[in-house]
């Protein structure tokens, strides 16, 4: 009986992405990406095992990511993909398979037909890759001016898996130990093997930036758009300034609260939390909580900003009104602005912070604290169209 191992890579930073966490544990439709990859693999009755190779750093993303999947241990990763490959190739070889499909988990969209199309390839061929031929027209150029146009005719975009006989692709990727080359196919050309081509799916496409994402739509998923309010009062009491939208402002009184009283961000944060039906922040950060003490609230908003994603979601937009007489908003509404919208990790033209008055009328008139308003406007996937919950 012939066996298939699918060896799914994830080992590298996704720099380009950017972020602290790699790209294939960001979130989509509810899921880290590496989960999507994974799973397409572990479900496929030609597939009789999946290894990843991961970065032993991210573990705990691991399992987070692959809980309740049916996958091997993980295999630790090396500084390069070429190198990745090549070490879980070899932590095969105590059990050896005779086919082997070499993933990237940056490609999250793969599906069965694809993975079949690989797989029949092999049955004539040393190796089988996807491919979409190129249909713009390609220039050759140098120092920005155009040298010639390019034959395209023999040109191929190619994609993952890819597939091989596992004893010859090891032995090519032995073989090819510290050359540099961008995929597995190259390396099997290095030494001579026959190489197909089978057609590839637009849809199977590399994550390598954070807007590649956007670009996306979820395999299966309708889309809806949710606003969510939020509210907020802190009283004036001792202090030299205030911090409001995480911007720090002097003045000659500062704001009371068990955090750093962010009262343009703790509404915001109810904003966020609501449109997704998660509660307040009172429930995720309760006052009684120590650990929050002095906390700055962009603490607070980044996890509301999480609780988003995890439903596949994007933030769209944001408005903040802040209501006080004093200290002035105006000279600061920029900060503010660009301050959220790094939190958020969205454009700042999609936040907007302004202010207003009472009229004098109210507590906020008579100077004694500042209230603030705000409305998140945020769009989720419906997966199936049946809706997640957190």
């Amino acid at each position: 009986m012939t066996r298939t191992v699918a060896l799914i890579v994830g080992a590298g930073r996704g720099h380009r992405f950017g972020g602290e966490t790699p790209k294939q544990y960001r979130d989509y439709g509810g899921e880290q990406l590496f989960r999507h990859a994974l799973r397409a693999f572990a479900d496929h009755p030609d597939v009789d095992a999946v290894q990843p190779v991961i970065h032993l750093d991210d573990l705990s993303l691991f399992e987070t990511a692959t809980e309740g999947l049916d996958v091997m241990a993980p295999v630790g990763g090396g500084d390069s993909r070429q190198e990745s490959v090549l070490r879980g190739l070899r932590h095969l070889q105590s059990q050896p398979p005779d086919r082997v499909l070499i993933h990237d988990a940056a490609r999250p969209f793969v599906d069965h037909g694809l993975i079949e199309r690989v797989l029949a390839g092999l049955d004539s061929h040393g190796g089988a890759v996807p491919a979409i031929p190129v249909t713009d027209t390609l220039k050759a150029v140098t120092d920005g001016v155009i040298d010639e146009t390019v034959d395209r005719s023999r040109l191929w975009r190619v994609q993952t898996p890819q597939g091989f006989r596992y004893r010859e692709i090891l032995a090519a990727h032995e073989a090819a130990a510290g050359l540099q080359m961008t995929d597995d196919a190259a390396v099997a050309e290095h030494v001579g093997l026959s190489v197909a081509i089978v057609d590839g799916d637009s849809d199977n496409m590399k994550i390598t930036r954070a807007e590649d994402l956007k670009m996306t739509e979820l395999p299966g998923a309708n889309w809806e758009y949710r606003t969510g309010h939020g509210f907020d009062v802190h009283r004036f009491g001792d202090g030299d300034g205030v911090i409001l939208c995480g911007v720090e402002i002097a003045h000659d009184q500062g704001l009371v609260g068990h955090s750093d009283a962010d009262v343009g961000l703790h509404a915001l944060t109810d904003a966020i939390l609501g449109a997704v039906g998660a509660a307040d922040i009172g429930e995720h950060f309760p006052p009684s909580d120590p650990q929050w003490r002095g906390a700055p609230s962009s603490v607070f908003v980044e996890h509301a900003a999480r609780a988003v994603h995890k439903l596949g979601g994007e933030i769209v937009n944001i408005d903040v009104t802040l209501i006080c007489e004093k200290p002035k908003i105006g000279p600061n509404r920029v900060a503010m602005r660009d301050a959220v919208a790094a939190m958020l990790e969205i454009a700042p033209g999609r936040v907007n912070v302004k202010a207003t008055t009472t009229e004098r009328l109210g507590f906020t008139g008579r100077g004694e604290g500042i209230a603030a308003q705000a409305i998140a406007t945020v769009r989720v996937a419906l997966v199936n169209c049946t809706e997640r919950r957190l």
